[in-house]
């Protein structure tokens, strides 16, 4: 058997974006697209043609669909997308495999799971967000809460592993609805968590709603303790803490966000769809009509390419690792670096270490518990050394 490159080269893992909903939420920032569903076949047709541009299988250990909701697709629908991904993207057997989709509760019913299932996906991440019928609103959900309940009813006896997704910091939410929501989610024994405090993207209409004054943010100190709030409750319930949004059962870590979160190479099909490979990293067009256009006409859907060099990729991979509660390991980032970081940052990382803010060892590198609540600070002021 020839051996592969190593995985920050060649990508063991791949994402595929779908990019149908049923409604664009006021805080989504994604590759949207709603109210047009006569373009789906469309798509799936464009999809298609992006996804053999690969000239040959590609195996996998890890796959990733998201949106938009995949599963807004028909069952139809989406057994013609699972089937193409099947085609070009067949996932490696073992019991390390994994296959993720995204979904919302009101687009779940018994005939999806059932494709799903007969595809091998075995894992579903649903987007529940909140308990709280008022918090919905004002992030404009769709479903209800009782629709939560039915979902997962019909997930259970065919999908593994089951996620949710949950935000905090929503207009109007309070500290005690927040921590509800944690002891409801973790009543349903869902294998993992990711808890998200809401960020106001601009240009979105809820970015515009908080500009206009019809809507205010929680504050800090608020989503503070909520952040403190979902650790303290997710870590009591038995989750590991392992990334700054996200919690898992013992063995139920999302192991394809662990690829991206260690700088691993990725591939990425569908409109804004982002791929990470041989050192070269490409964005595709957002606008998914444009998107199917060029693709069909046998134009490439990519409208930007970045190729780092090997001190930007040493900060990028910093930037990316430090997210992980285990932080960055030196030894593993010198072999995919090339780089020593002391060498390369020593300075600014005993600043934060000397702030409370980052435990240093000679084995690795990362967030102390307070370091956690301002991972982005931190982050960003690494960079600036770059």
């Amino acid at each position: 058997m020839t051996s592969r490159l190593p995985s920050w080269v060649d990508p063991r893992t791949a994402y595929v974006h779908v990019p149908f909903c049923g409604h664009h939420c006021g805080y989504c920032d994604f590759a949207v697209t709603a109210g047009n569903d006569h373009l789906i076949e469309l798509y799936l047709d464009a999809l298609a043609m992006e996804l053999a541009t690969l000239g040959e299988p590609r195996p996998v250990e890890s796959l990733f669909i998201g949106g938009g909701t995949p599963t807004y697709l028909s069952a139809d629908a989406l057994r013609r997308l699972l089937t193409t991904i099947r085609e070009w993207l067949p996932i490696v057997p073992g019991s390390a495999a994994e296959f993720s989709i995204e979904s919302t509760p009101d687009s779940l019913d018994a005939e999806k799971i059932a494709v799903m299932a007969e595809f091998s996906v075995n894992r579903l991440s649903i987007g529940v967000q909140s308990f709280h019928t008022h918090v919905l609103q004002s992030l404009e959900r769709q479903h209800s809460v009782e629709r939560i309940a039915r979902a997962v009813e019909i997930v259970r006896p065919q999908i593994p592993a089951l996620s949710f997704d949950l935000i905090f910091g929503a207009p109007g939410q309070t500290v005690p609805e927040w921590e509800a929501d944690l002891h409801t989610a973790l009543a349903f024994a869902p294998d993992h968590l990711s808890t998200y405090g809401l960020t106001y993207e601009k240009g979105t209409p809820l970015w515009k709603q908080r500009e206009r004054g019809q809507v205010r943010e929680v504050g800090e100190d608020l989503e503070l303790q909520m952040y403190q709030a979902a650790i303290a409750n997710l870590r009591g319930a038995g989750f590991e803490h392992y990334e700054v949004s996200n919690f898992a059962k013992p063995g139920q870590r999302c192991r394809h966000n662990e690829r991206y979160w260690a700088n691993d190479a990725y591939y990425g099909f569908g409109v804004g769809a982002a791929r990470y490979v041989g050192g070269s990293r490409d964005l595709n067009i957002r606008d998914t009509k444009m998107y199917i256009r060029k693709v069909l006409a046998g134009e490439s859907p990519t409208f930007q390419t970045e190729t780092l060099n090997d001190r930007e990729r040493a900060f990028e991979t910093l930037a990316i690792q430090l997210r992980r509660i285990q932080g960055i390991v030196r030894e593993d980032f010198q072999s995919r670096t090339g780089y020593d970081i002391d060498t390369l940052i020593g300075e600014p990382l005993t600043h934060f270490a000397n702030e409370g803010l980052l435990e240093l060892t000679a084995t690795d590198i990362r967030l102390t518990p307070r370091g956690t609540y301002v991972a982005d600070g931190i982050i960003t002021a690494l960079m600036k050394s770059a």
